[in-house]
């Protein structure tokens, strides 16, 4: 293993774009095939998430790699939650009770053209567009492509081949089907689809609602949310299911339907979209699939990174931050063998990496399906609110000593997504056993004093259950 390795990366979206700039940074030869033409050319957001939600994860990663700056100067700030309900009352819930916690709502594709732009500065890059791969022979490591211009074939060889290619990885395919190890890997798909439509701004350029929010409209079995965008407008995403309930993406077909679900469900919306009908039967209807799988290397010559190793629903807003965490978890493990004396190769550093990184890939893509419920069910729960607003005043007069499970996976990016998780559950369970129980009474405005006892024996009860799950081998 050394620099002169002709490292491919297959997929210049965000984690291909990011895993090129960091090894180029560290003196690597990189190549980087992409199917799709340049996004900084031509518009091709068309059905997929237009924006996302960038934390500290994601940014710990862009530190990395010296893009934190420029990134955060395309974000729009995102403090907590703002639902809505049917009758267009609205409630907000922070997602932090600390000072300066937020999440940041960013264009996926402005994100994708920096890290582009920034990779392409190093001589030691060269990225390809309309190159879509069909194979790879994970034996001799050799990638076929095809160009979409020219309608020609050819072949790239390399020494190291990254699969940066999404959740439809034509790497990950190649090892399913060559056979030529023993490879585990599961796709599960909720029966719930996504479509996008939009809230333009108004006549100024503004936005129409609160832009500090992610608005959410949680309806039980379905939900919209929306992100704000630089240009005043909003991303609006449906969840709906496919086929079940009176309402779904099957059913609704015609526009008179379309306008009934929306005017009975989503009124307040309905008023701001108003191209609903088009953008409703003209814009795809997305699924929505976790993918596990293992291992997501094979010998010294391949590795799966980002989706293509563990695509998660988008329910936790991770999906983005974990693909960049892997960069700089992967970027850890080559700086601790450079620095060691033993001899080691890329095989190595593959084995360490995924040993060090699945466990918290597994936990984060469980999380995002615990939200999905919760988003679009519990926060409506009176019982859930309480919850919420102790971990809001616990976490603002206590910021050092309590974070809820939502601050343990978003805010602290130095715990990993599985420890967040287990912690976060233990937390969950003692909080709820409190409110619902008779020896500790909750009520909104609860003094520090009052707080700090019910701090105590949270944490206490906390500890319990992390050891009972650890007897129990949870």
């Amino acid at each position: 293993m050394n620099k002169q390795d002709k490292i491919l990366i297959i997929g210049a979206g965000l984690c291909g774009s990011l895993l090129a700039l960091r090894l180029a940074q560290r003196g690597y030869k990189v190549e980087v095939y992409e199917s799709r033409p340049d996004l900084r050319k031509v518009d091709i957001s068309a059905g997929r998430s237009i924006n996302l939600a960038l934390s500290d994860r994601g940014l710990k990663a862009l530190r990395l790699c010296g893009m934190e700056e420029k990134a955060k100067e395309i974000c729009i700030p995102m403090f907590g939650r703002l639902m809505h309900d049917r009758q267009g009352k609205t409630f907000s819930s922070n997602y932090s009770g600390r000072e300066n916690e937020y999440i940041n709502s960013i264009s996926r594709g402005d994100l994708n053209a920096i890290l582009l732009d920034e990779a392409e500065k190093h001589e030691n890059v060269n990225i390809y567009f309309n190159k879509k791969c069909k194979k790879v022979d994970i034996e001799k490591n050799i990638a076929h492509f095809k160009d979409y211009e020219t309608k020609e074939e050819f072949l790239v060889i390399a020494d190291v081949i990254f699969g940066a290619d999404g959740a439809g990885s034509s790497l990950r395919k190649s090892y399913i089907s060559e056979r030529k190890f023993l490879f585990s890997y599961s796709q599960n798909y909720l029966n719930h689809g996504y479509k996008e439509l939009e809230i333009p701004s108004n006549k100024q350029g503004n936005h129409q609602i609160s832009k500090d929010h992610l608005h959410i409209w949680p309806r039980g079995d379905f939900m919209l949310i929306a992100l704000p965008n630089m240009d005043g407008s909003f991303t609006v995403t449906l969840f709906l299911s496919y086929d079940e309930g009176e309402f779904n993406f099957e059913n609704l077909t015609s526009e008179e339907k379309i306008t009934e679900f929306f005017e009975k469900e989503f009124p307040d919306a309905l008023s701001l979209i108003p191209n609903i009908k088009e953008e409703f039967i003209n814009n795809p209807t997305g699924p929505l699939g976790t993918i596990k799988c293992s291992p997501w290397s094979y010998q010294n010559k391949t590795l799966l990174i980002g989706d293509a190793a563990h695509a998660i629903v988008p329910f936790y807003g991770q999906g983005m931050n974990a693909s960049f965490e892997d960069v700089f978890v992967l970027d850890e493990i080559l700086c601790h063998f450079e620095h060691s004396q033993e001899i080691f190769d890329w095989k190595t550093v593959f084995k360490a990496y995924q040993k060090s990184r699945k466990k918290d890939t597994d936990a984060i893509a469980d999380l995002a399906i615990d939200n999905f419920h919760e988003m679009k069910d519990h926060v409506a729960n009176p019982l859930f609110k309480e919850k919420r607003q102790l971990e809001m005043d616990l976490e603002k007069h206590f910021p050092t000593q309590y974070f809820s499970k939502y601050s343990l996976v978003t805010f602290n990016e130095n715990i990993g997504y599985n420890e967040a998780m287990e912690r976060g559950r233990a937390q969950d369970k003692a909080l709820l056993n409190l409110i619902s129980g008779d020896e500790v009474h909750t009520h909104l405005n609860m003094t520090k004093e009052e707080l700090n006892i019910i701090l105590d024996k949270v944490i206490k009860e906390t500890n319990e259950i992390l050891k009972e799950d650890k007897i129990a081998g949870l």
